[in-house]
């Protein structure tokens, strides 16, 4: 070895993912993530082999996205107008990510979270009623207008218009279409949406919520994008067309039913349930993203094929560019493995060692990330010391074995 060059031995390593869906959800709508940031969270997927970006573009908070199509979403939707990310910068981070092996998935979410929308476009939401009222808010229900209306042509329209503009847009072939927390009683309150419901033979709100996503479905089908939603459409029983993508994401304790459930419904599915990492503990709380193993609920071999793989997810209400690396790596690291490595590498007490180490490599690329075990640098040089000691001895072991 010299000043210029570093020999090795001649090395083969065979390597290869378990799952190949292997992503972190990040929310850049709550709180705007300058694109500068989003490409350090690229490249830490890079250095965490996940490569698959779901991007939670709009929401009730703000539409950062602009739209040529229709230019009021992010003029009006928008924080400002320093809060959005243009078409340029969008084609540069896609390509900035496929360098790197990482898909760029966007999500539109409908007919809920759609708030930003109506601030351009009023015309797209439902009036809440109350007592015979439009525009009557009540706390904790409803607000005074709010959700898609559901029975307009226009609707359907500038949705499809809008998907069509993202497919000129994106690359991947899958869009993410949202459909999660659709809450009825706007919709309920509103007469206009029960005359529709009674001469359309639409006898629930859950048929209404199955005519709104079927004709979405149908338009993003049309435009040759396959879609992924979250679960609360299968959750109302509203039938999902087959070739779907389910991501379950509720119930941290409960998510192995729904992925008996789904799986045996015949959809595919995303887990991300058990890794909100918005959600955070006092200390080392990647423990329990690193004991999560998709297959492990009822079911058969045929059903546990369907896991396509897994999500990271991370909300914003309380993260923005001041936080959103630290509090996001290394505790991806945790599930990156998991959805890499093979299903018998899942000690954990193994694990931290090794992810102790990765963290300090990902401090070497000059980037901020939190403290993962607590550790200070000559402790934990030691006891990384220990664990290459302690699997020598293993290694050892299986050859006299």
């Amino acid at each position: 070895m010299n000043k210029m060059f570093l020999a090795i031995n001649q090395t083969n390593i065979s390597d290869a993912p378990r799952f190949y869906h292997r992503g972190i959800m990040l929310d850049s709508s709550r709180h705007f993530i300058p694109i500068p940031l989003l490409k350090k969270h690229l490249d830490t997927m890079m250095y965490n082999k996940m490569n698959v970006f779901h991007w939670h573009l709009v929401d009730d908070q703000s539409f950062p996205l602009e739209s040529k199509t229709y230019p009021n979403l992010h003029k009006k939707g928008a924080y400002s107008e320093n809060h959005v990310y243009n078409h340029e910068e969008i084609k540069e981070l896609i390509e900035f990510a496929r360098i790197r092996g990482i898909r760029i998935i966007p999500e539109l979410d409908t007919p809920g979270h759609t708030y930003s929308w109506g601030l351009g476009y009023p015309e797209l939401i439902t009036i809440c009623w109350k007592d015979g009222k439009p525009f009557q808010a009540i706390y904790n229900v409803q607000g005074q207008r709010e959700i898609l209306n559901p029975i307009q042509n226009l609707t359907y329209d500038f949705v499809s218009n809008l998907i069509a503009e993202l497919k000129g847009l994106f690359s991947d072939p899958f869009i993410h279409l949202g459909m999660d927390e659709v809450y009825y009683s706007c919709w309920e309150s509103n007469p206009n949406i029960s005359q529709f419901m009674l001469l359309n033979s639409l006898n629930s709100t859950k048929d209404l919520e199955q005519y709104y996503m079927s004709r979405v479905l149908t338009s993003a089908n049309k435009l040759g994008y396959k879609v992924t939603v979250w679960q609360d459409v299968w959750d109302n029983k509203v039938e999902v067309f087959n070739d779907t993508i389910l991501q379950i994401w509720k119930s941290e304790e409960d998510w192995r039913g729904y992925m008996q459930n789904a799986t045996q419904d015949g959809y595919n599915v995303v887990l991300s349930s058990p890794w909100y990492l918005n959600y955070i503990k006092y200390g080392s709380d990647w423990y329990e993203f690193y004991k999560v193993e998709p297959t492990d609920f009822e079911g058969t071999e045929e059903q546990k094929k369907r896991i396509v793989g897994g999500e990271a997810c991370m909300w914003s209400e309380f993260v923005d560019g001041a936080n959103s690396i630290s509090r996001l790596w290394p505790r991806a690291s945790a599930v990156a493995e998991r959805l890499w490595s093979s299903i018998d590498l899942n000690d954990v007490e193994e694990a931290k060692f090794r992810l102790d180490e990765h963290r300090c490599r990902l401090l070497r690329i000059i980037l901020t990330y939190e403290n993962f075990q607590g550790f200070n640098k000559i402790k934990s040089i030691r006891i990384i010391k220990i664990y290459f000691a302690n699997l020598k001895q293993k290694l050892k072991q299986r050859a006299l074995a």
